[in-house]
């Protein structure tokens, strides 16, 4: 009989955030509805800014480029329609229509992600907004500090919005405690290459790089590429698969009582 192959130790960590670092609860009741709520007087309030028309740029070309996601398109506000030269308001009313659109399908691509995080500035330099993070990752974060583990964050939403979740917590600014963010600008989360790209990136080899998240598809597009996955069950998570080859944990510190996984 083969002997078992021993571990290799981690010498990198890379978290996901929603339902992994962040309750779902979070994004789903606080920060989406933040964005239908805001959405209209925030177009009107900064329509002139340079930053929010490369959004609304991306958001056109986004339903040009890829006409099988069938979004609402954006006009040009000189471009010629039946009823003559856009307005800024139907230009606008067109940006609220698509926005709503991918996030009423729980799109998760770069332009939308790109709005949103523009948009959360307003609501976490307020106040208004403060990201929400499990107790037991500050205990994680805490330990794989001490060992001058490096952590770093792979999540769907901008690397600005990551920054503002972590940065505005309810637990203060945790960005020191962080090597680096990566967002859906180096791959889609459920495509290997992404994993060998960041893994080029950080300068680590792939058996000694952790992942961790809450998504089944992530983690068997992780493992493909040669990393180690443990995958979250939060409350309120979507429910895994009966079967799958990945430990499970219900909290951060279970990582070290993984028999797979090695960290200091």
């Amino acid at each position: 009989m083969e002997a078992k192959r021993p571990a290799l130790t981690i010498a990198a960590v890379v978290l996901d955030i929603e339902g992994t670092t962040t309750p779902i609860s979070f994004v789903a009741d606080v920060l989406f509805p933040y964005i239908r709520r805001e959405l209209r007087n925030y177009l009107t309030q900064n329509w002139t800014d340079a930053q929010l028309q490369q959004d609304v740029q991306n958001l056109r070309a986004l339903a040009v480029d890829q006409p099988e996601l069938q979004l609402p398109h954006i006009p040009h506000t000189t471009t010629p329609t039946d009823g003559g030269v856009a307005d800024d308001e139907s230009v606008r009313e067109a940006v609220v229509r698509n926005v709503t659109a991918q996030m009423d399908r729980d799109l998760k691509t770069t332009a939308l992600k790109g709005l949103q995080g523009h948009m959360w500035v307003k609501g976490y330099s307020s106040g208004e907004l403060k990201g929400e993070v499990y107790d037991d990752v500050i205990e994680a974060l805490d330990k794989l500090g001490a060992a001058k583990l490096p952590v770093y964050i792979y999540s769907s939403g901008s690397v600005q919005a990551q920054k503002l979740l972590f940065g505005y917590s309810s637990h203060g600014d945790m960005l020191p405690r962080f090597k680096g963010h990566y967002d859906t600008t180096i791959g889609l989360k459920v495509e290997e290459a992404s994993y060998h790209a960041i893994a080029k990136e950080i300068g680590q080899d792939a058996p000694h790089i952790l992942f961790v998240t809450d998504n089944i598809l992530e983690a068997y597009a992780a493992q493909k590429a040669g990393w180690n996955v443990a995958v979250t069950d939060r409350p309120g998570n979507k429910p895994l698969p009966e079967e799958h080859p990945f430990p499970v944990v219900q909290s951060f510190m279970q990582l070290w009582k993984v028999e797979s996984i090695v960290l200091p």
